[in-house]
């Protein structure tokens, strides 16, 4: 039977030319920055982002934390959205693992947060207050229907944290999607913030991996950081050789992903039983409810259906689904599920 997984950019497999790439790929040993495989990622990556170094991490939640652990100590506070993936899916690393308390303030519908809660949220130089010490954005926000954030309103945010010398990340971990969307290059995102990570292991489809970029200094610290974490790799130049190849050909063609996601919401939309939050998602994700007025199943029973069907669909929760549009969903692929969507609704 035919498997169509939108569940995620996540499930996306290496290409064949990955494939060939790592197994031909020139190892060192990377904690003693010898791998040049590795090295040649980073490289790129820092150029691509406009900073002057990056480090290559085995996750985006290690990313995320070791930005921010380099950033912070024991007791600062950083503030960030109520929807961010930090906040909401990497199981309170800051807090568990670094001691750094969180401020969340509530995510608008285009994922940015309001400048005057930024404003208010920080917090005064009084000895009962942590120190504000982080502003976290994210670019394209999951939550948010994966929608990218135009660079004007990061200029915004950073004319604010300078004014109280505060530091930015992002997490970028569809930067690309953006970027596409936006039809920008992709350090015009990146430029405001002292660090930022991306993904090589969503639409880019290398099998593992992330890179955190920012300044020297952060990177030296960021990498001290990885090492305490447990992700001080060796000869892993065999999965860097994959990301070389991410950049290279599937950033160019992460359109693609967008313009079908697109023609899924305008299929679905067209379906009883189902409100599309858009028929124009702006990057690949395409989020909807169930109509319970028109259909007598949730969004879990419909799920299951669908799973019979070789649809695989990523939950939200009881009323809402996502789907997410990558590399391996053509045309085809696209075509079936909404036929499968039909199907499952009769």
């Amino acid at each position: 039977m035919k498997t169509v997984d939108l569940r995620s950019d996540t499930v996306t497999q290496p290409t064949q030319e990955m494939r060939e790439a790592m197994y031909e790929a020139p190892v060192g040993d990377d904690v003693y920055g010898e791998d040049p495989t590795i090295n040649r990622l980073q490289e790129m990556s820092a150029g691509m982002l406009g900073k002057q170094a990056a480090l290559f991490i085995p996750s985006g939640t290690m990313g995320n934390l070791a930005a921010i652990l380099a950033h912070c100590t024991r007791g600062d506070e950083v503030i960030l959205g109520n929807l961010s993936h930090t906040f909401l899916y990497e199981c309170g690393g800051i807090s568990s693992l670094g001691g750094v308390h969180s401020h969340q303030l509530p995510n608008r519908p285009d994922g940015t947060l309001d400048i005057q809660d930024i404003r208010s949220a920080i917090r005064s130089d009084d000895a009962h207050f942590p120190v504000s010490r982080l502003i976290v954005l994210e670019n394209t926000h999951n939550r948010c229907g994966g929608v990218p954030i135009e660079n004007e309103y990061m200029r915004a945010v950073a004319s604010l944290a300078h004014e109280y010398n505060i530091s930015m990340h992002l997490d970028g971990a569809r930067i690309f999607n953006a970027a596409a969307a936006l039809e920008v290059d992709p350090m015009d995102l990146s430029e405001q913030f002292d660090s930022v990570t991306f993904c090589l292991s969503k639409g880019l489809c290398a099998p593992v991996g992330s890179v955190l970029c920012g300044s020297e200094d952060f990177i030296y610290r960021a990498h001290r950081i990885r090492k305490q974490l447990g992700g001080g790799m060796r000869q892993a130049g065999i999965l860097a050789a994959a990301g070389i190849i991410a950049l290279e050909k599937m950033v160019p063609r992460i359109g693609e992903d967008h313009q079908r996601a697109r023609t899924l919401a305008q299929g679905l939309n067209s379906i009883p039983g189902i409100i599309v939050d858009t028929e124009q998602p702006a990057t690949n994700m395409v989020y909807f409810n169930m109509d319970n007025q028109n259909t007598q199943i949730n969004a879990a029973q419909l799920a299951a259906k669908l799973n019979q069907l070789g649809v695989k669909v990523g939950l939200v929760d009881a009323n809402r689904i996502r789907l997410v549009t990558h590399y391996w969903i053509n045309d085809e692929a696209v075509e079936y599920t909404v036929e499968a969507f039909k199907q499952a609704l009769q």
